[in-house]
């Protein structure tokens, strides 16, 4: 019987929030405490003196997570929340003036691909969305919804059956490599390599099997009208309403311990509260640097500098932009790309010639602004911000460089100076401790590298772990699993006790 028993949540985040609504279904008492005065963790937005802007994930994919959340709470995900099928997946935009869009309807993308490479390229994009779907049909269920997918077990949960589709999922070669299979047009290597970014790696280091984030996207993309902040509150309304408590602007100095079991935390106040289980929804390497207290430090395993993935620098501004039509979502490439990764996992530094991405959040459903519009443009980075300097991030430089990269592909952003909100790796370190601005946990480089989480469950008693950082990986919807995951494990120990 679970009744009585009591649960914090540290961290109001994706996996935070989820964690918290269905420990609530299955009537434990729940408390969230969370360091910001918003939830949403990653999900944040910033003002920048004329309009709150989203500041972090702005990609809204994998709808039937949320739908199957919301709807074990006696909650409708269609009524909480407001979301629009785009399209248009992304704009692309290369610095020889080309430009390449792709959608949700395939053949709309093929016949895009067709005209804008050869027809030997949209054929090539058939073989690649096979593959990409079969990816992700064989790892839907028996690694991505698993509690602790190995090596070893995989095989036995995608079963005889599905084992040759496993195989053919190469994790022995690189994304980058896999892709000459399908794509002579070195121009739709960069834009299909890129999916490798939305796990925080490098598509000439992390595995092929990654190709199936492509189809996630092929499933579907929507658009927030009230952005992905929206979605964090929907996710607290759903569980105010299942009687979980939300304390924000305060901060948890340490997850306590007595007699070997958890016992609660103390806040930034003195204040200590008592519970029979804390989940932590932050970074997990906050835990093994010992940010939370030196008795549940050995209890995560410490993430190394070589297993970071991306930082970011971001701003966030109201601009107007002319000489391309934005959408939604737009990326803008610039020749060489794998110089942008070497300079970045191997010299920790950023190249002059960077990709952007640029998400235009008032072009919802094909609006298309007149006048001055919210944007945030972002470029990778190397994940320093524990050992930094603001002299390694030079925001006027950078901008500079960012916008060259754009304005080589026609769109020039009118900003009469440099934009108030800005967020570089040493920005990111501070707003998630532990993190030194990786805003995916650990890289995915290497076939063995997605073993390597950690799970939910940890060697301390009463410790659960739950977000980005933790199995089954980066990204809003994951995260939003993982958080149900620690759920599903406390519930399974506690069953009988």
């Amino acid at each position: 019987m679970t009744q009585g028993r009591t649960a914090i949540v540290v961290g109001a985040g994706a996996g935070g929030l989820a964690t918290a609504v269905d420990l609530a279904v299955a009537n434990w008492d729940v408390t969230v405490i969370e360091a910001s005065s918003q939830a949403g963790g990653k999900m944040r937005q910033v003002n920048d003196g004329q309009n709150a802007i989203d500041a972090g994930p702005t990609v809204f994919t994998m709808r039937w997570v949320f739908e199957q959340l919301f709807a074990n709470a006696n909650g409708s995900f269609d009524t909480a929340l407001e979301a629009v099928p785009a399209q248009i997946l992304a704009r692309h935009g290369w610095s020889d003036g080309s430009q390449l869009d792709l959608y949700t309807d395939h053949t709309a993308s093929r016949a895009a691909i067709a005209a804008f490479a050869s027809e030997a390229d949209a054929s090539g994009f058939d073989s690649f969305c096979q593959r990409a779907e079969s990816n992700y049909r064989v790892l839907r269920d028996s690694f991505m919804a698993a509690q602790q997918p190995s090596m070893l077990s995989l095989p036995g949960r995608v079963g005889l059956r599905q084992l040759p589709d496993l195989i053919a999922t190469r994790p022995d070669t690189t994304l980058w490599r896999a892709l000459d299979r399908y794509f002579s047009d070195p121009r739709l290597k960069q834009l299909f390599g890129r999916y490798a970014t939305y796990v925080g790696s490098s598509p000439m280091l992390c595995p092929a099997t990654l190709m199936l984030i492509a189809h996630v996207e092929q499933e579907g993309v929507w658009q927030l009208p009230g952005g992905m902040q929206s979605l964090a509150d929907a996710m607290v309304s759903l569980g105010r309403r299942c009687n979980v408590d939300y304390r924000f602007d305060t901060q948890v100095t340490s997850i306590d311990t007595q007699s070997g079991s958890i016992s609660g935390v103390t806040l930034n106040t003195s204040e200590q509260l008592k519970a029979d289980v804390v989940v932590f929804a932050g970074d997990c390497n906050a835990v093994a640097e010992g940010l939370l207290g030196e008795s549940i430090k050995a209890s995560v395993k410490p993430r190394q500098v070589t297993q970071r993935g991306l930082s970011a620098v971001t701003w966030c501004l109201t601009a107007e932009t002319e000489g391309f039509d934005l959408e939604y979502h737009n990326v803008f490439f610039d020749e060489n790309y794998p110089s942008e990764f070497d300079a970045i996992f191997t010299e920790q530094s950023i190249t002059q010639r960077p990709t952007v991405y640029v998400c235009a959040q008032d072009r919802v459903d094909g609006h298309k602004p007149t006048g001055p519009e919210r944007l945030l443009i972002l470029i990778n980075a190397p994940a320093i911000g524990d050992t930094a300097t603001p002299s390694d991030f030079d925001h006027s430089a950078l901008w500079q460089a960012a916008t060259a990269v754009m304005a080589r592909s026609g769109c020039r952003v009118k900003a009469s100076e440099m934009p108030a909100v800005v967020t570089d790796p040493i920005g990111f370190h501070a707003l998630f401790p532990g993190s030194a601005g990786s805003l995916y946990g650990g890289s995915s480089h290497g076939m063995l590298a997605s073993f390597t989480r950690a799970s939910a469950r940890t060697k301390q008693r009463g410790l659960y772990l739950a977000g980005g950082t933790v199995h089954p990986g980066p990204g809003v919807p994951m995260a939003t699993l993982s958080g149900r995951l620690a759920a599903e494990a406390i519930i399974q120990d506690y069953a009988d006790r």
